[in-house]
């Protein structure tokens, strides 16, 4: 029996993909599926602000690859937006301030799709919450996890059209954040029916600490596959080899 930490790594099936946008840009990636079975659901990962550091390797979608695939069933897919660098590589391309990672963001959804990953869901985290919002209502797409939300760039008229697309949205709110706390939270996305708003004491918008990237894993698995989650309601702490 093993316990978790900050950095064990579960047993996946993990390989680097690389995703085409339509114009023309070579994006890195990696896809990690359960070792000995079909995922039950997908998240394509839409990483933090790659000016302030934000990359496919961001400690949460790291920890989500390393466990989710064995803890939870669920295929994970993370890349690097246009010319974002990690220890994975740089994606071809420039920065495009949200605007032209919308081709990115559906060559992310396009790859899941083709290959035949179920349930797809968008998992943004800060400014990946934004590009989910803007650009994220693609055929094939069930849903959005959205991880400190800042709603800077995406605004009322993001948040009315996917409360007239029906879809839901899972956003999880650090009592702590630097730019949008649980209250204000609540009340911007009111007008999104299908918004299910979490706030989490004491959580920083970084989410930094076992603690909290437990909690954030559990309530990911919660949304895409509940039917994971133990009789307690949470992921656990040991994994028995």
């Amino acid at each position: 029996m093993t316990d978790i930490r900050a950095s064990t790594v579960l047993p996946a099936r993990r390989t680097p993909i690389t995703l085409t946008t339509d114009d023309g840009l070579r994006l890195i990636g990696e896809l990690a599926l359960p070792a000995d079975r079909d995922p039950a659901a997908t998240l394509i990962c839409l990483h933090p602000l790659p000016t302030a550091g934000g990359m496919m390797d961001s400690h949460l979608y790291r920890k989500a690859a390393y466990r989710l695939p064995a803890m939870a069933d669920v295929a994970v897919l993370r890349f690097n937006t246009r010319g974002t660098e990690s220890a994975q590589g740089r994606s071809e391309g420039e920065f495009g301030n949200g605007e032209t990672e919308r081709l990115d963001v559906a060559a992310a959804v396009r790859y899941a799709t083709e290959a035949g990953l179920p349930h797809r869901w968008l998992l943004g985290w800060s400014f990946g919450t934004e590009l989910t919002l803007r650009w994220g209502l693609l055929p094939g797409v069930e849903g959005g996890i959205l991880l400190s939300p800042p709603l800077r760039r995406a605004t009322d008229e993001a948040l009315d059209a996917w409360a007239a697309a029906g879809r839901p949205l899972t956003v999880l709110v650090p009592e702590l954040d630097d730019y949008l706390r649980p209250d204000e939270a609540r009340r911007r996305f009111a007008r999104v029916p299908k918004a299910d708003v979490i706030g989490v004491d004491g959580a920083k918008h970084l989410w930094v600490g076992e603690k909290y990237v437990r909690l954030v894993l559990t309530e990911i698995t919660r949304t895409v596959n509940p039917a994971a989650l133990q009789d307690t309601g949470a992921l656990p702490v040991t994994w028995d080899d």
